[in-house]
């Protein structure tokens, strides 16, 4: 409990004072630099002195970090005094997830994948969970956050970043704490109280008055890459003795008072720490007990009381003062500005190429993780070993876990981070592709010594001589038809399913190679399920449709005005897509349902940007600073055009003149015919197009504009981390208009006039903006260099001279339509099948039998097109699921290192769509979860748990902070697990269940 001070005005003023140290997950250094400089040493050392002294507290935040001390450094004394502090409330988790992830450019799916993580290890090693957060360093806040912690069963949000402009207001005004609704369809049931922190942020402000050295900082400043032998670090503070304790008072004082004037209550947070802390906390306790003492025993003269304090100490006091609060609805906090000309824009598209390979580690562990649970249950009888094969998933956790660090997956790090997250998602995906090639291995009890390389994403196929064949998994719940990509060396060529029946394909030169052909495989796979192909030396019957190029001259886009225009047609049974051979660009769309024509053009444009800080703003890995308006890149276009019967492939090759050998930009549009027979929907109503860019000049940084003749008025909506739309209308600026127009789209953006709307959809993260009437335009690439010291000494210039090659789906047509499309074909897109090759040599008859008689393994798992199954995994943990038996197993001692318990299923299901979306797609869904796994085996428990799994939700009860619209109810679940195992998902919802199964 809290004991209130005495009600009255500011004399009573209280400063909460919370030892933190901001433990960054790679940014200029490795995790294991950071681990042997520092970071192993915050918590053998914070450990230490927290047993000195009653009253001192700190906070852990970054779980990465304290689970690499745990396992390879901690004793068993110390483990047994971190039991000690968690039970005393004197150590604190918050957050608890691996990292502090960013919240600009990641997915959904992968923020709940590291704070499970995190909060797994913590709940079966401590049987804590984390109620709080602390995300004072992402750049910028999406309103997805406040939802998920909510989801989570935190009480309380706290973050930092947010426009400067605005923060100064909120400041002034007295409105940093708020009652957050995050999403417009969860509302009040999800809402949390969110604290937003004032100008001094999470570090402590160090100026001394009476000193030149800087205050608070006793133990100094973290040496790389050893730490000093005797002990002394640079920068340390003026350490506290009898001549300056009063000093210090008058000055910690005063700025707890400035503090103060900026909230509500004379509850004060005062951070006290910074980046990469407390790796002596024995020199920082021992200067601030003194500190601290000397101000409360005169809190009478200053009017201040202090105490060491962890961040539910904090929420607590604020929460008891009952007061009622305002509400904010889900407009997040994006983008974020430090100053007129500091846009930080940039890192929505810095480091395309770890954007890109985050995103695909993230969807095949998806992938991996519902396959090997599959395999568990429907083949108990399998030899695979389960344990080692968890070890696999386990590895592709953590490094999926680990780059969403707001220094991560944002492209803010320096160059051999990038490398250290890059080489653990390799390592990770490497594994996954070996466990799932070896699950299809023991289910068709195929011959062990069998030639099988799973190369998930490589297209590669041996000898044309052999028999190969393609197994390809549908990760997603529903049933889908596409096409899969496999490289062949020659165009004569037959694709057979597993009853040996035609499978229509085409072949066709490929894009990147001139020896290899591309062939397109329509496939057509039910939910959850695999199907096997093979292709086969031609044999005249079935032979691939071949696809046939013609080759248009390039043209000069500079003299192109002077022709009068000469157009051709491309066209599926959607669309209708002009081209114009005066320029070789696109020229118009056609929606074929409406017979709605949208003029339509698209070029690559440069942004010159500064690098010289002597000549004013500049670029780098955080910033956009564009000096001037975008400049087109190329003055000539090339054009093919592969037509067949079922795509035609659009190849525009950009130059920056008529007489250049390379191109700088490629477009690869592709357009889809769906044979008959075949459920074509979501596939005929995309234009898929494929970029190649790079590499750039120096100080480039590469868009794609797509102007239309949409009267959009130059509003532009994009999303929160794949989950829900942000309206976002164009707003001028007295400067870094451009820049501070950027937002950023991690799976969705569109514009729109009355009638028709414009939609990408994109598989991984980049900045995007409407610069003009009908246009939006997205930065694909960034290549910078600048003299600013800061970024020299850290190794931050993002010198990247890579190709990159993202794709983003087009879909063009009216609202209602495109409403139905999006969701699903975003997961589409997000989930595309995995494609594992093999060749099987010799005799035909050496088939698996299994393979050759039954084409429908098992029964797939489908759920309706407005729902997502977002999780289906067995997570290995040991907890019990009831709370007070978790926490006397760990009293006792029982937890040892025990086996991973592989009964229990993770089961995940999201409701894709908004209240009042769509007329259909917005209604609640009711669900037999006993129906949905009958495939799996007999459902025998169903036990819904909070977002993360630590909390049964029929005991969560989170904290009801005062609104003007609600008084103080108690917070109600939405929990509609009925005896029968039926649930109702409404929209928005994220349903988390542990699900057991009848062993066989």
């Amino acid at each position: 409990l809290v004991l209130l001070p005495r009600a009255g005005g500011r004399g009573d003023l209280r400063a909460f004072v919370v030892a933190h140290s901001h433990m960054d997950v790679g940014w200029v250094y490795t995790v294991q630099e950071s681990m042997h400089a520092y970071a192993a040493n915050v918590y053998t050392t914070v450990i230490e002195e927290l047993m000195k002294g009653k009253q001192r507290k700190f906070i852990a935040v970054e779980q990465e970090f304290f689970r690499l001390w745990w396992d390879m450094v901690a004793t068993d004394t110390q483990k047994q005094q971190v039991h000690q502090l968690l039970q005393e409330g004197r150590l604190e988790f918050v957050i608890g997830g691996q990292v502090m992830h960013d919240e600009a450019v990641t997915l959904i799916d992968d923020q709940i994948l590291q704070l499970t993580e995190g909060h797994g290890f913590l709940y079966e090693t401590f049987g804590f969970r984390p109620q709080f957060s602390w995300h004072v360093d992402p750049f910028g806040a999406s309103a997805t956050t406040p939802t998920l912690f909510a989801l989570a069963g935190f009480n309380a949000h706290l973050i930092s970043r947010i426009d400067y402009d605005l923060k100064a207001d909120m400041q002034k005004n007295k409105k940093l704490q708020f009652v957050w609704q995050g999403s417009p369809s969860l509302a009040e049931r999800q809402e949390i109280f969110t604290h937003v922190m004032d100008q001094y942020s999470y570090c402590t402000p160090s100026q001394l008055p009476f000193s030149n050295r800087s205050g608070f900082f006793w133990n100094g400043f973290a040496t790389f890459p050893d730490p000093p032998k005797d002990g002394v670090y640079p920068n340390m503070s003026l350490p506290v003795t009898d001549a300056n304790l009063h000093q210090y008072a008058q000055t910690m004082v005063a700025n707890i008072k400035e503090r103060a004037a900026w909230f509500r209550t004379g509850d004060v947070l005062w951070p006290w720490g910074c980046d990469k802390q407390f790796f002596n906390a024995s020199v920082q306790y021992s200067n601030m007990d003194l500190l601290l003492d000397y101000i409360n025993k005169h809190s009478g003269d200053f009017g201040v009381t202090v105490q060491y304090a962890t961040v539910s100490d904090y929420f607590q006091a604020v929460y008891s003062r009952n007061l009622t609060w305002e509400i904010r609805d889900s407009q997040d906090f994006l983008p974020y500005s430090t100053e007129p000309f500091q846009a930080w824009t940039g890192f929505y598209t810095s480091r395309s190429t770890l954007k890109g390979i985050a995103r695909r580690a993230s969807s095949l562990l998806y992938a991996g993780e519902s396959f090997f649970t599959q395999y568990v249950w429907k083949h108990p009888e399998g030899s695979i070993c389960k344990c080692k094969a968890l070890k696999q998933l386990q590895s592709l956790r953590w490094a999926v876990s680990e780059v969403q660090h707001h220094d991560g997956i944002t492209g803010t790090e320096s160059p051999k981070v990038k490398d250290m997250y890059m080489n653990n998602l390799m390592y990770g995906m490497l594994n996954v592709k070996k466990l799932m090639a070896s699950i299809i291995f023991d289910i068709n009890n195929a011959k062990k010594n069998g030639e099988v390389y799973s190369s998930v994403y490589t297209k590669s196929l041996g000898k044309p001589d052999v028999d190969q064949y393609v197994v390809v998994y549908n990760p997603l719940a529903w049933n889908i038809t596409t096409f899969v990509t496999v490289s062949v060396s020659d165009e004569a060529v037959s694709v057979y399913d597993e009853l040996g029946h035609s499978v229509p394909a085409q072949v066709q030169s490929s894009v990147e190679s001139q020896s290899t052909y591309d062939l397109y495989i329509v496939v057509a796979i039910s939910g959850l399920s695999y199907r096997k192909y093979s292709i086969k030396p031609l044999n005249g019957k079935h032979s691939a449709f071949i696809g046939r190029s013609i080759k248009y001259k390039r043209r000069d886009l500079t003299r192109a005005h002077q022709q009068s225009q000469r157009l051709f047609p491309v066209v599926n049974n959607c669309y209708q897509i002009v081209f114009d051979q005066n320029t070789n660009l696109m020229h118009s769309i056609t929606e074929r349902e409406t017979n709605q024509t949208v003029q339509f053009t698209q070029e690559f444009l440069e942004y010159h940007v500064n690098g010289d800080t002597t000549k004013g703003p500049i670029s780098d890995n955080y910033l956009f600073g564009p000096n001037a308006s975008a400049v087109p890149a190329s003055k000539a276009v090339g054009l093919e055009v592969m037509s067949g019967t079922l795509m035609t492939e659009i190849r525009q090759y950009f130059y920056s003149n008529v007489t250049s050998q390379d191109y700088i930009y490629a477009v690869y549009t592709r357009l889809y015919s769906v044979p008959e027979g075949y459920d074509g929907k979501l596939l005929c109503h995309r234009i898929e197009q494929e970029y190649s860019v790079g590499p750039l000049e120096l100080n480039r940084e590469a868009v794609l504009r797509t102007s239309t003749n949409l009267n959009t008025k130059q509003l532009l909506y994009t999303d929160n981390n794949g989950y829900q739309m942000q309206k976002r209308p164009f707003k001028a600026y007295v400067n870094n208009t451009v820049a501070r127009n950027y937002y950023p789209m991690v799976q969705t953006a569109y514009i729109e006039d009355d009638t028709t709307r414009l939609m990408l959809l994109a598989e991984r993260a980049h900045g995007v903006s409407s610069q003009g009437n009908g246009q939006v335009e997205v930065m694909l690439h960034r290549r910078l260099w600048n003299n600013l010291q800061w970024n020299l000494n850290n190794n931050l210039t993002l010198n990247d001279s890579s190709v990159v090659r993202p794709v983003i789906w087009l879909i063009l047509g009216t609202k209602a339509a495109t409403n139905t499309l999006y969701r699903t074909s975003g997961l589409a897109l997000e989930h595309r099948p995995v494609v594992m090759f093999g060749a099987l040599s010799g005799d035909k008859s050496k088939l698996p039998r299994q393979l050759q008689q039954n084409p429908v393994h098992d029964s797939p798992v489908t759920v309706p097109p407005n729902l997502h199954l977002q999780t289906l995994s067995i997570p290995g943990w040991r907890y019990s699921s009831n709370h007070a038996e978790q926490v006397l197993s760990i009293r006792m001692g029982r937890l040892k290192e025990d086996d991973a318990d592989f009964s229990r299923v993770l089961l995940r299901i999201r409701h894709l769509y908004e209240v009042g979306e769509d007329p259909v797609l917005s209604q609640p869904v009711m669900l037999d979860l006993k129906s949905l796994l009958k495939g799996l085996g007999s459902v025998t428990a169903v036990e819904e748990r909070s977002l993360t799994g630590t909390w049964d939700v029929n005991t969560l009860e989170r904290w009801k902070w005062k609104t003007a619209e609600y008084t103080g109810k108690k917070y109600f679940n939405s929990t509609e697990t009925s005896e029968d195992y039926i649930v109702t998902i409404h929209p928005k919802e994220i349903r988390t269940f542990f699900v057991y199964f009848q062993v066989q």
